[in-house]
């Protein structure tokens, strides 16, 4: 059950997608909300919606891709300062159908974990990311 909390957070999902050692990063467009902002591909979860469904969704409508199979790997909330709480929850997406194509970003980038850090992230993506540097992924995605 969700917490007092969650219930006031815009409910957040993200997938992390990886490939041949790789991680998949968009960059936002110059003018959404935080403008050229990198991130995990994914977004707000729609009111009846559940994450599973809005991650299908939202990669669906980003990369033109479909979730065969994904697990929750991390979350936590995140309060930007002037600005929404969002509760975040990181899906590792184990399997896909499709072609990966750009839809809506500036631009996509696989990259190598020790490249993230070079990027400019959103706020809220920072705590996975130096989790992920931590250990190289190992704790979500396994070896």
């Amino acid at each position: 059950m969700d917490s007092k909390a969650d219930d006031r957070a815009t409910k957040v999902v993200a997938g992390l997608i990886y490939k041949d050692g790789l991680l998949l990063v968009c960059q936002r467009r110059p003018g959404a909300a935080f403008p050229l902002k990198w991130e995990f591909p994914g977004g707000k979860v729609e009111i009846g919606e559940s994450d599973m469904e809005a991650l299908h969704r939202e990669l669906r409508e980003e990369l033109g891709i479909e979730i065969c199979a994904a697990r929750l790997v991390c979350q936590y909330e995140h309060s930007y300062s002037d600005g929404p709480t969002v509760s975040l929850r990181f899906y590792y997406i184990q399997e896909f159908g499709g072609e990966i194509e750009n839809l809506i970003f500036e631009q996509i980038s696989w990259c190598k974990l020790d490249d993230i850090a070079r990027l400019d992230f959103l706020e809220g993506d920072r705590p996975i990311i130096q989790k992920l540097l931590l250990d190289g992924g190992v704790a979500f995605i396994g070896r």
